[in-house]
């Protein structure tokens, strides 16, 4: 059974920084992608950056050039780089892995408070 535990939300200030991490036990047949989503009150869930295993990123448009994504595959861990921050990003973010493109596993998240 494939778990996902995702870390380093928080309480930060606008203009602030936080660096969350993402790391995936059990056993995944073939990591094909990881990603971040968000899902903010009254709102649905939406992708916020996705990593391929070859290294190709994508991001939400609303984080472009603030928000960062790597990931280890050796590892299966992925990590979310958050500078710049704004009251609008508070979230609750959540981890994605996609094991052969059609499978994928969720964390429970993590809460991510920007104040203003």
């Amino acid at each position: 059974q494939v778990q996902l535990v995702e870390s380093g939300g928080g309480l930060v200030q606008t203009g602030g920084s936080l660096r969350l991490s993402c790391v995936a036990s059990g056993h995944i047949f073939r990591l094909t992608g990881m990603g971040w989503y968000r899902q903010a009150p009254g709102k649905q869930r939406e992708l916020v950056a996705f990593i391929t295993s070859g290294g190709s990123t994508n991001y939400a448009d609303s984080v472009k050039g603030r928000f960062t994504i790597s990931g280890d595959n050796a590892k299966k861990s992925v990590y979310l780089q958050m500078n710049s921050l704004k009251p609008e990003d508070t979230a609750h973010y959540y981890c994605n892995v996609e094991d052969r493109v059609v499978f994928e596993y969720w964390g429970r998240g993590t809460q991510v408070t920007v104040s203003s």
